[in-house]
């Protein structure tokens, strides 16, 4: 089946070079303020240049992954509709449809506004939307842009019942509005949202077919909420509620309207191979578009996707493994006592949900000195804007001094990239003084 891209508003996207930073943007140093960041980059400056703390992306390894996981997808026949939540940043969504993406999904009005803010044409909201005013503006949306196409979640009948009150109401005060397409939700026991059993899902759909102002597109869920480790327990979990999206659909598909292929999609960035399997059938058969919703894979991470990703450091698929391109930088600020050493990022810097950062390069004080391994030590907590390194003073003694710059990985990029609004991009995270190659704005 034919997965035609979407598409972005690359003018508008190119726009971005002209914004001027300055200090707002806490990446950015006090000698560039007031440049624009296309002018930051025709400088050139590197690493060392740089404050810390600072959050950075890795080109080298950002282009690799957005590139095997497009194959990735390509070779099994699926979509991929990237969840741009993880990032909320616009050039980075506009790379992946550009490498081919179905579509960019996001959660809310927010992030749905910043989509068409810059153009995206196929936007999946993997949540149910009950707001008469945000029903209002997408349905606005929808009839202004006759090319646009929206999806939406829902799993209970109720949830139908409100959004076409809700349309059924501003039709009559606005005038005919284009239908708006919605996803009928399959969850699970313990799982997140979602409909508990197929009658409900059935049921779901049934109203949603019922509605003039509603279009029943197909089936949708997340898998990732049903495990979090990849025994086999957990992978067989989490196959047996992907057919059951492929049950959920071949009951409802007849309810579709005629000449709308239908959508069956699932699939965070823990679990893609198992989702490729289980829809595998509706693949082989041409019965449905399937759509994977992967999103931490652009940046991947040293943490809680390294070892889960079915292309992490334990492989379950065949394909190049992904590399992680998102890392922090930060500065030994103070050595108070024997095994002890504070560095001058914490929570509101970087990411600790699902993990604490790594430590795993030292950067001498002295600017061009090479980086060097950093071992035998160990980042134990962060407070708001200090980190804590460990290590034991009876056996080594200090691995770091004050002035010190080290490089931290980094665990779960989805609450990486909220804490910063303009993120560099490197080089080469690896070099002794890597350049900086672009900066990436956010929107969170």
């Amino acid at each position: 089946m034919d997965h035609p891209a979407a598409h972005i508003d690359t003018t508008a996207v190119a726009a971005l070079r002209d914004e001027r930073v300055d200090w707002r943007h806490k990446a950015i140093p006090p000698s560039l303020w007031g440049r624009t960041v296309a002018e930051v980059l025709e400088a050139a400056p590197r690493l060392s240049q740089l404050p810390t703390p600072v959050l950075s992306l890795s080109r080298v390894a950002m282009t690799h992954n957005r590139d095997v996981l497009a194959a990735w997808c390509a070779e099994r026949g699926m979509a991929l509709a990237p969840h741009g939540k993880t990032t909320m940043a616009p050039q980075l969504w506009a790379e992946q449809l550009g490498a081919g993406a179905w579509a960019i999904t996001v959660a809310n009005l927010h992030q749905l506004a910043v989509a068409r803010a810059f153009g995206v044409s196929r936007v999946i909201v993997a949540n149910a939307i009950v707001s008469p005013l945000t029903l209002r503006w997408i349905s606005d949306q929808l009839t202004e842009d006759t090319d646009l196409e929206i999806l939406v979640w829902a799993d209970s009948p109720r949830t139908v019942s409100l959004m076409h009150d809700a349309l059924a109401a501003h039709v009559a005060e606005a005038g005919p509005r284009r239908p708006l397409g919605v996803l009928v939700e399959r969850g699970a026991a313990g799982g997140r949202t979602g409909a508990r059993d197929e009658e409900t899902a059935v049921a779901v759909a049934e109203a949603i077919a019922a509605s003039p102002h509603l279009a029943l597109a197909g089936v949708t869920g997340y898998e990732g909420a049903l495990a979090h480790t990849t025994d086999e327990a957990a992978l067989e979990i989490v196959h047996a509620y992907v057919d059951s999206l492929v049950s959920l659909h071949r009951r409802i598909s007849g309810l579709l309207p005629s000449g709308r292929t239908p959508v069956v999609s699932a699939g965070g960035s823990a679990y893609f191979e198992q989702v490729a399997d289980a829809l595998a059938p509706l693949v082989a058969t041409d019965e449905a578009r399937v759509v994977l919703r992967s999103g931490a894979y652009i940046t991947h991470d040293d943490g809680f996707y390294r070892g889960i990703s079915p292309l992490g450091s334990a492989p379950r698929t065949t394909g190049p493994g992904l590399r992680s391109a998102l890392h922090g930088w930060v500065r030994i600020s103070s050595q108070p006592e024997p095994g002890l050493a504070l560095f001058d990022a914490g929570k509101r810097d970087l990411p600790f949900d699902e993990g604490l950062p790594e430590a795993q390069l030292r950067r001498a004080r002295t600017t061009g000195s090479p980086a060097t391994p950093l071992t035998g030590v160990e980042v134990t907590a962060l407070n708001d804007q200090h980190g804590f390194l460990r290590w034991d003073p009876a056996a080594v003694e200090a691995p770091v001094v004050i002035g010190d710059e080290l490089r931290l990985g980094l665990s779960h990029p989805c609450t990486a990239f909220d804490k910063w609004g303009l993120v560099p991009v490197l080089d080469d995270a690896d070099a002794d003084d890597p350049v900086v190659v672009d900066l990436v704005r956010t929107w969170f």
